[in-house]
């Protein structure tokens, strides 16, 4: 097994599903509009002074490598980590998040142990968690689904929906903490077909808890690199990788000083003996999130995102054409 494909989730594919999907709605609200466009990270909705951002996310599969180890805590903070991290996108400062969790049964243990890390996760994004739904469906599912919805603000006039974007602009990468949310179904794959447990040592730690560490929440430097005007596009690398640069304009991102990748990123490639243009498409390979901004702003970018003990660095450019290029493995995405 080498591709995300393969293991039962192709990219492509589901682009044409949700084209079907999106064909049959087309009601409109009088007086009432989404000014960003479907396809963005994050809606924005016409307000008045401010826009509404609003998006919507899950952990995915990585659920079930909780449920199997029986650690939660981390996937509590994954769901507002994927949801403020998309609502950042256009310059929206999160304000407001709802949960929303299936369940088989009233296992007290796992509900205590996922409320601590939405806990940790609203108090790192700086939101509230105003409610939320628990469904109880043993009938439908062998494992707990989390997945919420995150509300933000903008002013208009500050949003960032990527149109700044230009030629010459440098693209600047803040690291993640590992695989975040995103590929599990195939490195899940990989590990049954492989017969390799979750106990397995990596460099002293067990692979389960180097699997289940939680996404990173960029959601306090990069609302000050907004607020203070230095992006002119904005990025979370999630399922998709780093072909969801193309989201924000139709130009040309190269990559060609990406940032080193944790261990687990080449662990899982070894494994597989997967491509890295399957890698790079899959996974953040290290790289959580990207602020396009011009090269006079790139070094109060940089300090702004060290100031809250990140680790970033300069990852590419922008030029003309289109698509997304790593030329060290040859490597071209044109869709996303």
């Amino acid at each position: 097994m080498k591709t995300y494909s393969e293991a039962g989730v192709d990219i492509d594919k589901k682009d044409v599903f949700l084209k079907a999907l999106l064909a049959s709605i087309r009601y409109k609200r009088k007086g009432f509009r989404n000014v960003i466009g479907i396809g963005h990270y994050t809606s924005l909705i016409d307000m008045g002074k401010y826009y509404l951002a609003i998006n919507t996310d899950g952990v995915g599969t990585k659920m079930i490598i909780a449920e199997e180890m029986k650690k939660y805590i981390n996937v509590g903070i994954d769901v507002l980590a994927m949801n403020v991290n998309d609502t950042i996108c256009v310059g929206a400062e999160p304000i407001a998040f709802v949960d929303y969790l299936v369940i088989r049964d009233y296992d007290l243990t796992k509900a205590r142990q996922i409320g601590i890390g939405l806990n940790r996760g609203a108090r790192m994004a700086n939101v509230n968690i105003v409610g939320g739904e628990t469904a109880v469906m043993p009938d439908m599912l062998n494992y707990t689904d989390l997945s919420g919805t995150s509300i933000g603000i903008v002013k208009k006039g500050k949003q960032i929906t990527g149109n700044k974007i230009r030629k010459g602009d440098i693209i600047y990468a803040i690291a993640s903490s590992g695989l975040h949310s995103n590929g599990f179904t195939l490195v899940r794959k990989l590990l049954k077909e492989k017969n390799i447990s979750y106990e397995t040592k990596l460099k002293g730690r067990k692979l389960g808890d180097i699997l289940l560490t939680s996404t990173y929440i960029y959601v306090k430097p990069v609302i000050e690199i907004a607020n203070k005007n230095y992006a002119h596009g904005l990025a979370h690398i999630t399922g998709g990788g780093l072909r969801n640069l193309i989201r924000l304009k139709k130009m040309k991102f190269v990559i060609n000083k990406p940032l080193k990748a944790p261990m687990i990123f080449e662990y899982i490639r070894e494994l597989g003996n997967i491509e890295y243009k399957e890698m790079y498409q899959t996974f953040n390979m290290g790289m959580g999130f990207m602020i396009i901004t011009s090269d006079k702003n790139v070094d109060k970018v940089d300090k702004i995102v060290k100031k809250y003990g990140f680790y970033g660095d300069v990852v590419g450019y922008v030029d003309e054409g289109f698509g997304v290029e790593i030329p060290e493995y040859k490597i071209r995405y044109e869709s996303y």
